[in-house]
């Protein structure tokens, strides 16, 4: 039950929050469709540190959505198994550095020192780094939001990624 008092309807309750604040819900909307569409970023890169972001968030909802569309991507549940441990996984330079880049960004934002980012540097350009920085930045501080209004449920209506 959402914290907020909502427009009465039918539609998910995520849809009926934003309708408190349309102006705010339409560039919600645009951002996350970005980072599920407009991201330039490898499905397996994306995916390994969103991941992280869903277990650090606790978002039950979150850690089970998956895009079918990724499989042929090489986007499998043994990617999205070890996020928490990334050692015990087998991930490219690229996945690693994601999901460590994921994790210090939610946990210990000013860790990300210019030691990090030269190692970063060595597996991403620049508008690489913008796009990991965007698309964390988007998960967790919307799947943080959701969480604290009580509408989890609204990681499953997000819009799908382009292929």
């Amino acid at each position: 039950m959402a914290r907020l008092e909502l427009p009465a309807g039918d539609q998910p309750e995520i849809v009926r929050a934003w309708a408190l604040r349309p102006e705010m819900g339409e560039a919600v909307q645009r951002l996350s469709y970005a980072v599920y569409s407009q991201s330039a970023l490898p499905a397996r890169v994306r995916e390994a540190a969103r991941m992280r972001i869903a277990h650090i968030n606790d978002c039950a909802v979150c850690r089970g959505w998956r895009i079918p569309e990724f499989a042929d991507q090489g986007v499998n549940e043994e990617l999205y198994a070890h996020v928490e441990d990334p050692d015990t996984g087998d991930y490219s330079a690229q996945e690693r550095l994601a999901i460590e880049y994921a994790e210090r960004f939610a946990l210990d934002h000013r860790s990300l020192d210019d030691m990090f980012f030269s190692r970063l540097r060595e597996h991403f350009t620049d508008p690489e780094i913008l796009d990991l920085g965007i698309c964390v930045a988007e998960w967790l501080g919307f799947g943080r939001l959701t969480m604290v209004l009580d509408l989890d449920e609204a990681c499953a209506v997000r819009p799908r990624a382009a292929v």
